[in-house]
């Protein structure tokens, strides 16, 4: 895969508590109560039924509450032990049965979540995965759901560059953190080998600050990794 980080390694967990201890939660870029449309969309339509499901970068936990309050049995994983703290905050205060986990999916899945899963979903959490680890996270992601299991991934793509003011793959952004962008054919090269691509393309999501160009991938975990 190209594209390799430029420059030192990145430590994705600092940043991250550092933005969930130092900023009010509402101006959290990615931080929105309300779900996504594309999420509800598939749960609404019963393209993914009420299951054990998991929500890899669960951050302040809206998603994974929401999820619950529809009767879905929900994992939250999150790298930065300060949104983890918040989301158990939130499903508290909601009466949300939740489950959540600190956890870096780039170097492994714990053992007692591995296997569990019948959806699986991250909502703009790829474009914080560099190249040099994406290949280990969709090997987790894939250890997390049992054969047969959806898994939904969308993240910022290479042609949203112009509304970063930026040109290239690379965007360092005004909290302090670097995202990598993402192209179809480069989503599709990495989860291929490990699930079937049940739809993929580039779609436009809304953001805090207007829409963003995304890569959208929806689909299914093979029996067998190749297979």
């Amino acid at each position: 895969m190209t594209g390799a980080s430029p420059g030192p390694s990145v430590d994705i967990k600092a940043q991250m508590d550092r933005i969930y201890g130092a900023m009010a939660p509402e101006a959290i870029p990615w931080n929105k109560a309300e779900p996504p449309a594309m999420l509800v969309d598939l749960v609404e339509r019963g393209t993914v039924a009420p299951c054990d499901a998991i929500d890899l970068g669960c951050g302040a936990g809206h998603y994974a509450v929401w999820l619950a309050s529809r009767g879905f049995c929900v994992t939250g994983v999150d790298i930065s032990a300060r949104a983890i703290g918040m989301a158990g905050r939130l499903a508290g205060e909601r009466g949300a049965a939740c489950r959540f986990v600190q956890a870096d999916l780039t170097a492994a899945v714990p053992d007692d979540i591995a296997g569990g899963f019948d959806f699986a979903y991250d909502w703009e959490v790829l474009h914080h995965v560099f190249p040099d680890d994406r290949a280990r996270y969709a090997a987790n992601v894939y250890r997390l759901l049992r054969p047969g299991g959806r898994y939904l991934s969308v993240c910022f793509s290479e042609a949203d560059a112009p509304a970063f003011g930026r040109e290239g793959k690379w965007c360092p952004t005004p909290l302090g953190t670097l995202l990598y962008l993402s192209s179809e054919q480069e989503i599709a090269a990495l989860f291929e080998p490990l699930f079937l691509l049940d739809d993929l393309r580039t779609v436009e999501i809304a953001g805090r600050h207007g829409t963003h160009l995304a890569v959208r991938a929806l689909m299914t975990r093979r029996l067998a990794a190749g297979a």
